[in-house]
């Protein structure tokens, strides 16, 4: 397996943890707490309501060590998810109607169970999206899986950072735009992201400094563009999504000096729109391990779900996860700045 560039901590040791992140997010005393602000929305405490979104996270593990990945992510992650948990998922989805199983990671692909976990979950006809990185695709062992997502009819997302091989690669690694338009053109030609073939092929963008993202619309007829005009490829939808201020991003905003500004930012571009679509109302989020939170990035924090929600998915209730108090912190304002932000996009 190629590595693109050497993998690295994510943080120095002072932001090695989730208590020690927490402490520096939760710690702008000046700024109200995001709890505060989401009385705003006129709604109350922030709650779930109906669950369509099972995501898990089956891995650490992955081929890249990109510089934004709130995973932490890279080929020395050992966590991988086992296929017992898997079982587990798959019992509870055939106790209830989640529709829509979203598989990240790491690289998702590096599960050695995932062709046999995908399997199960289309055997109970719910849709199932991968969050690939397009590199692993062209990596030995893994050049069958673009046909099997295929055959299974598998919604590809995936972080493209920019149109152009610069900045990609600034934030991804050197090489890895050009390995991402090929893997794109051999999606593109089993008929991910052809209008009418019904197979989905998404990207998503991250702004690569300290700002946040532009129009979401505006961006991807930019990208659809240039790409088309440039490589020859084609794609369904791009999603913007602002930078998380927890691992990677955290350690590069405390480093540049740019924390205290940013945070600032969040909150003066708080949306109460944007905050009545957050991803965390209808989405559960499975830990490698089985832990349970109220989204990804709770569970890069480790805050697992609570006030009477189960907290490890053997104990899973899905009246309690339903109308759960969803668990708040600083970092949630990544979410309900200007258009917000979601695991699909701009929420307003």
């Amino acid at each position: 397996m190629e590595v693109r560039h050497k993998s690295m901590k994510a943080f120095g040791e002072s932001l090695a943890n989730a208590n020690e992140q927490l402490k520096i997010i939760n710690n702008e005393s000046n700024l109200p707490h995001f709890d505060e602000k989401y009385e705003l929305v006129g709604e109350g405490e922030l709650h779930a309501s109906n669950i369509e979104i099972m995501q898990v996270n089956v891995g650490k593990m992955c081929n890249q060590v990109c510089k934004h990945c709130h995973v932490d992510a890279g080929p020395d992650r050992k966590e991988i998810m086992t296929k017992e948990t898997m079982q587990i998922c798959i019992d509870i989805l055939k106790q209830t109607d989640i529709p829509t199983v979203d598989l990240t990671g790491g690289a998702p692909e590096l599960n050695p169970n995932f062709k046999w976990f995908v399997d199960e979950i289309k055997k109970l006809d719910r849709h199932v999206i991968v969050r690939s990185n397009l590199t692993i695709l062209k990596e030995s062992g893994f050049q069958d899986l673009p046909k099997f997502m295929a055959n299974h009819k598998c919604e590809i997302v995936s972080s493209l950072p920019f149109y152009k091989k610069t900045f990609t690669d600034k934030q991804r690694g050197d090489g890895v735009f050009d390995k991402s338009i090929s893997a794109i053109k051999n999606l593109n030609e089993l008929g991910f992201g052809k209008e009418g073939s019904g197979l989905i092929l998404n990207f998503v963008y991250n702004p690569v400094g300290a700002f946040l993202p532009p129009s979401q619309e505006g961006l991807e007829n930019d990208y659809k563009r240039e790409l088309f005009n440039t490589h020859g490829v084609v794609f369904n939808n791009l999603y913007t999504i602002t930078n998380m201020p927890i691992s990677r991003f955290l350690d590069y905003l405390v480093q540049s000096g740019n924390y205290e500004s940013y945070m600032q930012k969040l909150v003066d571009s708080f949306n109460p729109s944007a905050a009545t679509n957050v991803m965390c109302k209808f989405t559960i989020s499975v830990g490698w391990d089985g832990q349970l939170f109220d989204c990804d990035f709770n569970q890069m924090l480790e805050m697992n779900m609570d006030h009477g929600a189960p907290d490890h998915i053997k104990d899973f209730d899905m009246k309690k996860i339903e109308n759960r108090r969803i668990v708040t912190a600083q970092h949630c304002y990544g979410c309900t700045a200007g258009a917000g932000s979601s695991c699909g996009g701009a929420t307003a």
